[in-house]
């Protein structure tokens, strides 16, 4: 298999195990654009495209609905994004996206989860760099046709890889991504996507072989995943899912 299995396997993963917090990682967009413009996804692109990526994530309507209501009202509540970047054991490197209404708990919180399994946080950039920030898009379709429908949208691809159950994966620049799902569309109908979303990929990615090295990372993953304010979290290790 390749990296677009890879890809979809966490996503999938991400999906049938951890809904809730997907639920409110949306949850908390959906808000932030609605609240932002008019709450409405035909008068308001960018609650559009947050309410595109919630779908192909399996949220459910009535917690779309709820967080535009939610946005409606006359709650205040305001989130300030912030990424945080770390270094593990053997060269592991992990980044972590937040969404907080108090940017001082959640840097106490991502310390702690660190400090738990003795990992280090680094300064802003000092592991991004080593990260490419792509749009991904993963569906069922012709290679060559989307590949043709893509050219003739002039989108950047980036990359397009093939799964053997039909479904393939496109990279694109990040700035293409509704730029490509809108061009597919055009030419092919409604698509269900399984993947739709923006990511930072590793540009290497890294092995770990001592038990106690995968224990570490697991742990700061569970960690992580705890926090409330935690959006998204990338790292390079290429066998944590397998242990």
């Amino acid at each position: 298999m390749g990296r677009a299995f890879q890809v979809r396997a966490a996503s999938m993963a991400a999906t049938a195990a951890k809904k809730t917090k997907i639920y409110s990682r949306f949850g908390k967009e959906i808000y932030m654009a609605a609240k932002g413009g008019v709450p409405d996804p035909e008068m308001n692109l960018n609650l559009k495209r947050v309410i595109d990526k919630a779908k192909a994530a399996q949220v459910p309507n009535d917690v779309i609905n709820r967080n535009i209501d939610k946005a409606k009202g006359n709650t205040n509540e305001a989130y300030l994004e912030n990424r945080y970047e770390g270094f593990g054991p053997s060269g592991s490197t992990i980044i972590i996206d937040t969404l907080t209404d108090n940017s001082n708990r959640t840097l106490s919180e991502i310390r702690g989860c660190f400090n738990k399994a003795k990992m280090n946080l680094g300064k802003a950039g000092s592991v991004s760099y080593s990260y490419d920030h792509v749009g991904i898009l993963s569906f069922v379709a012709d290679e060559e046709e989307i590949l043709d429908i893509l050219m003739l949208a002039e989108v950047d691809v980036i990359d397009l890889e093939l799964e053997e159950d039909g479904y393939i994966t496109v990279y694109v620049n990040p700035t293409d991504l509704f730029k490509s799902k809108d061009a597919i569309e055009e030419a092919k109908g409604e698509i269900e996507f399984l993947i739709l979303e923006h990511r930072m990929l590793p540009q290497e990615t890294v092995v770990l072989t001592d038990d106690e090295d995968i224990t570490l990372f697991k742990r700061v993953l569970t960690l992580l995943d705890d926090v409330d304010d935690v959006q998204n979290v990338y790292h390079n290790v290429e066998n944590i899912e397998e242990n």
